[in-house]
């Protein structure tokens, strides 16, 4: 029997239509029929992809391996179950909503020979609008250290994988956790590899979000959020002792999916999950966030999780709401230390520490912006420019040790100009051309964060990599009280593009750029059918 080089195991629940365009992908790789397993686990569908998957197998003898089993209820059990029948040198997971890049799986498996990588990121693109952090991909690395680059922020599962790392070590998801088990699973793997490598020189994998927003990570509740967290956190605490190692996995968790759980969507539940979530972010921040990981996050997360810790849920609340409805507060300048004045700060009958409040050592505090203005310009050149104005209360960022502010859409580097300096604060205008944001988009589209960083533009900074140097920082736009604005519409060769400056649950000012198809025009129209 024939050893194929790779196995793609694909875990399948109700993922009709998007299923075909993702088996499609697979039977259509360049690698070959004759070096490809595909092992896919239906895992109690109520919709046609149980069918589908049999439908393939039958016109691809040999190459598939159909299973279906009862409704497990998360990813986990589908991908080990898949994982113990794969007898490929590598194996592959495949979300089934996504696809690859018709000369994936040949270029992944040829690195891997050529470098002896058990572990080989291809970068990853997002399609409809979907967010995917690309600092792991700025370029190609043969050899890439799990505790000095992003890797820790990108530990999903969508990467090639040695299989007798995997059986020698016996790493396999916990089906404990409904959501989250790629990350336990992909860590463990990247800290027993001998080497990891990372392509940038392909659009690998595309990761797609539905158009009708039912992947289970969008689905998932705080509750369900928290419980992960606190298993994934414990998970690296187990594999990594206490010291900078730890510190570098757990500082992405801090900054990302922790973060995530106390941000201005935190104010739209109800009380008892509002109580959930604050004992236990309060705890994990007790237990793991360390000086070294609290100096690589940014003011406004750094605050909000010292309120968990030292504060009471009401103190939380207080400064979410000031971010969310109202904009940056002052600071407070007391000898050589500097304080954001949110709500509960020195307030009389309130015995919440100075410390949470100190941003003394915060470098983007100073470049926290408010988005008062949004509007699409034509400029001398009759080029359309989407112009921000944006404004602090610093009313001299000199004062702070700030000569210049840089503002961008992650890779994209905007103009920026200070409009006016007085006692109020200070105000800036940026200035995005149109065809720079397109000029990245591809045929998926793009959706960018907006931020502002402390000193010239730097790509790294950009990309959301935090850095405790005291030297920058970077922190996103808001728009507390800003009403939207139109779209452009914009076309690149043969393509229409629709160009939106949005705002994300949290407020935060991101710039989508996405192609107008006919399934968008179709979901648009649902969605709207279902408001009325």
């Amino acid at each position: 029997m024939r050893t194929p080089d790779v196995s793609v195991v694909v875990a399948v629940y109700n993922t009709m239509p998007y299923l075909t365009r993702c088996l499609t992908s697979l039977v259509d790789q360049t690698i070959g029929l004759d070096r490809l397993q595909v092992v896919a686990v239906d895992d109690g569908s109520t919709d046609r992809s149980g069918a589908e998957l049999d439908r393939f197998a039958a016109r691809h003898p040999g190459v598939f391996t159909v299973l279906h089993q009862p409704n497990s209820g998360g990813p986990a059990g589908p991908f080990n179950r898949g994982l113990d029948v794969a007898t490929g040198r590598y194996v592959f997971f495949v979300g089934a909503d996504d696809h690859l890049g018709r000369d994936a799986l040949r270029r992944l498996v040829e690195a891997a020979d050529e470098w002896r990588s058990d572990v080989v990121l291809g970068k990853v693109v997002g399609v409809n609008s979907r967010h995917i952090y690309q600092d792991i991909f700025a370029r190609t690395e043969p050899d890439l250290d799990l505790f000095d680059s992003p890797l820790p922020r990108s530990l999903a599962n969508t990467k090639l994988f040695r299989r007798e790392l995997l059986e020698r070590h016996r790493i396999r998801y916990p089906e404990s956790m409904p959501i989250g088990s790629d990350l336990p699973f992909t860590l463990q793997a990247c800290y027993r590899a001998r080497r990891i490598s990372v392509l940038a020189d392909y659009e690998y994998y595309h990761a797609v979000r539905r158009f009708s927003g039912t992947n289970i990570t969008y689905l998932s509740r705080h509750a369900d959020r928290l419980r992960t967290v606190e298993a994934t956190t414990a998970f690296v605490a187990d594999l990594i002792g206490p010291g900078k190692q730890r510190d570098a996995v757990l500082g992405r968790r801090f900054d990302h999916e922790i973060a995530k759980l106390i941000e201005d969507d935190l104010l739209r539940l109800d009380r008892d999950t509002q109580q959930l979530v604050h004992a236990g972010v309060g705890r994990l921040v007790a237990a793991y966030l360390t000086d070294d990981i609290a100096l690589q996050l940014n003011a406004e997360t750094r605050i909000r999780f010292a309120l968990t810790r030292d504060g009471t849920l009401d103190d939380l609340l207080a400064v979410i709401r000031q971010d969310a409805r109202t904009g940056v507060p002052a600071t407070v300048v007391d000898g050589d230390r500097r304080y954001a004045a949110y709500p509960g700060f020195r307030a009389p009958g309130r015995s919440v520490p100075d410390s949470c409040f100190d941003v003394t050592t915060a470098p983007d505090w100073a470049v926290k912006l408010d988005v008062t203005a949004l509007a699409w310009e034509t400029d001398a050149r009759g080029e359309r420019i989407l112009a921000i104005t944006a404004g602090t209360p610093v009313p001299d960022l000199t004062a702070l040790g700030v000569d210049r502010i840089s503002v961008s859409a992650e890779e994209i580097p905007g103009e920026t100009e200070e409009l006016a300096a007085g006692p109020d604060g200070t105000t800036l205008r940026i200035r995005f051309r149109a065809a720079d944001l397109l000029a990245g988009a591809g045929p998926t589209g793009r959706r960018r964060a907006v931020s502002a960083q402390v000193g010239a533009f730097d790509p790294g900074l950009a990309q959301g990599v935090n850095r405790a140097t005291g030297e920058g920082g970077s922190t996103a736009l808001r728009a507390p009280r800003l009403r939207a604005t139109a779209p452009l519409l914009r076309r690149r060769g043969t393509r229409l593009y629709v160009i939106t400056p949005v705002l994300d649950e949290s407020g935060r000012l991101m710039i989508s750029v996405v192609p107008i198809t006919p399934n968008r025009v179709m979901a648009q129209i649902r969605r709207t059918l279902r408001r009325h």
